[in-house]
Parts: C-alpha cells; sequence; structure tokens
C-alpha cells in the first residue's frame, strides 16, 4: 500500500460533459466514476467565486476527481458555473452572483438524474455554498455539505425553506476563516435545526495543505457513506502523478 501525494491521480472513467441550461447555455465539467462497477453515491461540486479564480479545477474538487471514484466508489460531477474558465474549457454565460447559477445547479442536476447517477449529494465551497443554499433543497438532492459558507447571498427564504425540508446539511468551518468562524456559523445555521456546524481547527478559507483536504473529504463521506469505514489515503495499485508544469499525468 502506497500513502497518497498531493498530485496522486488514480484510476478511474473520466468523461469530458456539457451541460445544457435552462436559459440556453453550454457549460463545460467532467464526470469522474469508478472504474470497475456502479458508484454508491454521486457528488455534484459547486466551485468557490469565479471573480477570485475559483473554478471546477479548484483543488478540492480536482482532488476528489482524482481520489474518491477509486477510494470510495462515488461519482465525482464538477463543472464551470457561466462564464468560468478553467483547463477544461469556458462555460458560456457571465457570472451573476449566484443568482442565474440557479440554472447551472439545475442543469447539472438534471445531468445526474438523465446518467442513472445514484444517491446525489451537492457539495459547495465558499461562493459554490451559497448557490447550493439558495437553489440546492430541491429533490432527488439528499443533502448538502458546505466547504468555507460565508452566507454571502444566502437569504432567510432559502434557509428556512432547507429548515422545512429537513434534508441533511453540514458546514464545515474553518477556524480562522476570513468571512464567517464557526461561532458565528453555529448562530446563522441555528434557523435549520438539523444542520451540522463543524469547526475545523487551524483550517483557513482556502483549505491549502494535504492536511485539511483529507479532514474535508473524511468529514464529507462521514455523511454520504456512512456505511464505508474511515479512508486510510493508501491505494494498493496504479497511481499516476499530475504535472502542473506540463498540464499532464506522468
Amino acid at each position: 500500500m502506497a500513502e497518497l501525494a498531493p498530485n496522486s491521480v488514480l484510476p478511474a472513467q473520466r468523461e469530458a460533459i456539457t451541460l445544457r441550461t435552462a436559459d440556453g447555455l453550454t457549460l463545460v465539467g467532467e464526470l469522474a466514476t469508478p472504474l470497475n462497477g456502479e458508484p454508491k453515491a454521486t457528488i455534484v461540486c459547486v466551485h468557490p467565486n469565479p471573480t477570485g479564480g475559483g473554478m471546477m479545477d479548484s483543488h478540492l474538487f480536482r482532488k476528489a476527481a482524482w481520489r474518491l471514484p477509486a477510494l470510495a466508489d462515488v461519482a465525482i460531477l464538477r463543472f464551470n458555473t457561466r462564464g468560468t474558465s478553467s483547463a477544461s474549457g469556458t462555460s458560456e454565460g457571465t457570472y451573476d452572483q449566484g443568482g442565474a447559477e440557479k440554472f447551472d445547479l439545475e442543469a447539472a442536476i438534471q445531468f445526474a438524474i438523465t446518467r442513472g447517477l445514484p444517491n446525489i449529494w451537492l457539495v459547495g465551497w465558499s461562493f459554490g455554498t451559497d448557490v447550493v443554499l439558495q437553489h440546492g433543497n430541491v429533490d432527488p438532492v439528499q443533502g448538502a455539505v458546505l466547504f468555507s459558507p460565508p452566507l454571502k447571498w444566502s437569504d432567510d427564504a432559502a434557509l428556512a425553506g432547507w429548515a422545512a425540508s429537513g434534508r441533511s446539511l453540514t458546514a464545515l468551518v474553518p477556524e480562522l476563516d476570513d468571512y464567517l468562524q464557526p461561532e458565528q456559523a453555529r448562530t446563522r445555521f441555528a434557523v435549520i435545526p438539523q444542520c451540522e456546524v463543524v469547526g475545523i481547527s487551524e483550517c483557513k478559507h482556502l483549505w491549502v495543505g494535504e492536511k485539511f483536504v483529507r479532514i474535508a473529504w473524511d468529514e464529507t463521506l462521514k455523511r454520504i457513506r456512512p456505511d464505508m469505514k474511515p479512508l486510510t489515503w493508501e491505494w494498493d495499485g496504479p497511481i499516476n502523478r499530475w504535472d502542473d508544469l506540463t498540464g499532464r499525468l506522468t
């Protein structure tokens, strides 16, 4: 068994996809699924604010796509919201501060439904958490996990909707976050009785460092795959490495 390095890429079926929104835009994305067998769950990732460099390749989500199909038998669906660019391409449209991004999230959820992907969960990060809170409280979504929620654009009606639905909600809040820290988060999320706020010691908004990548996904998998043993972050099989300088696997 080899312990994973920050740039370890494990075997998976990876497919470049396009999403078509209800308002007529084409978005770029990727679906990563287990190489052998059907996924046990599906994670739809909603990235941080593109005005600050957020995209589908933001490190927590890219590493999830690299690792979790093999380690946890989950499908990872990530995409660029409108007007966002990454190495995979640029999605059509214009950034809308989480408003019209409603159609982007709807398109991603519908893609998962159409593909027959099971047990759909949403994971948002920063700006992506506001998109999830505003627009993700819909069937057949099972629940959501929020990384570094700023609660900048989420209104009272959206929070009340989550409370009324009873849909699972967990907020992972860095102790040293720039926007909302754990005690503030517990106060703000108290209107949603089922929301669990988990403070992440020593962590900052961007979750930099392999330690925090593993914490983020360990906490997430506790909710999405409660039947699964905790990950060891080791792999007994082929491992590729991603080289950022060349943009290729080695």
